[in-house]
C-alpha cells in the first residue's frame, strides 16, 4: 500500500512545486521592461532614427539626452556628422534597467568624406529615462563633451 502512494505523492508535489518554481524563477530572467515602457521607448527611437536618417539634425536633436542635460549645444551637435544613413531599421528593445535602456538598430550608412560606401552594422544604442521620457545617449567621447562652469558650482 505504501508503494502505491509513495507515487501519487510525488506526482502531486511535482505538479504542485513545478509551476511554482517556474514562476519564480522566470521572475528571475532579465526582462525588458513593462510593456508601456517598451512602446514609449520603441516609440520615440523610431521617431529619433526617422529623423537622423531624413538628416533634420534639430528634430533628431530634441531626441537627444544632451539636450536636456546640457553636456552638449545644439551648435556643438549640428557640427558633428559626416555619416549618411541609407537605411535604419529600429529592431526592438533589448533591455530596459531603471532609467537605462538599449534598442537594436540595424543601420546601412556611408562616410562620403572617406569614400565609404554601404556599409552594415547592427548597434546596441542607449537611452536613457529623464523625466520618465526615454532620450538617446550616446556614449560621448570626454574630448567633446561640454565642461561644467566651476564658478556655477555650489
Amino acid at each position: 500500500m505504501m508503494n502505491r502512494s509513495l507515487p501519487r505523492r510525488r506526482r502531486f508535489l511535482a505538479g504542485l512545486v513545478l509551476p511554482v518554481a517556474a514562476w519564480a524563477l522566470a521572475g528571475c530572467a532579465t526582462q525588458p521592461g513593462s510593456g508601456a515602457d517598451q512602446a514609449a521607448l520603441l516609440e520615440r527611437a523610431t521617431a529619433y532614427w526617422a529623423a537622423v536618417k531624413a538628416n533634420d539634425r534639430v528634430k533628431a536633436w530634441s531626441y537627444e539626452a544632451a539636450s536636456k542635460t546640457g553636456t552638449s549645444t545644439l551648435e556643438g551637435y549640428l557640427k558633428r556628422g559626416g555619416m549618411v544613413f541609407d537605411a535604419v531599421q529600429v529592431r526592438g528593445v533589448q533591455e530596459i534597467s531603471g532609467d537605462t535602456a538599449k534598442v537594436a538598430v540595424h543601420q546601412r550608412y556611408s562616410i562620403p568624406m572617406m569614400r565609404i560606401k554601404n556599409m552594415d552594422t547592427d548597434i546596441q544604442d542607449p537611452w536613457q529615462r529623464i523625466d520618465g521620457v526615454w532620450f538617446h545617449a550616446p556614449v560621448v567621447n570626454p574630448l567633446f563633451q561640454k565642461q561644467a562652469d566651476p564658478s556655477k558650482s555650489s
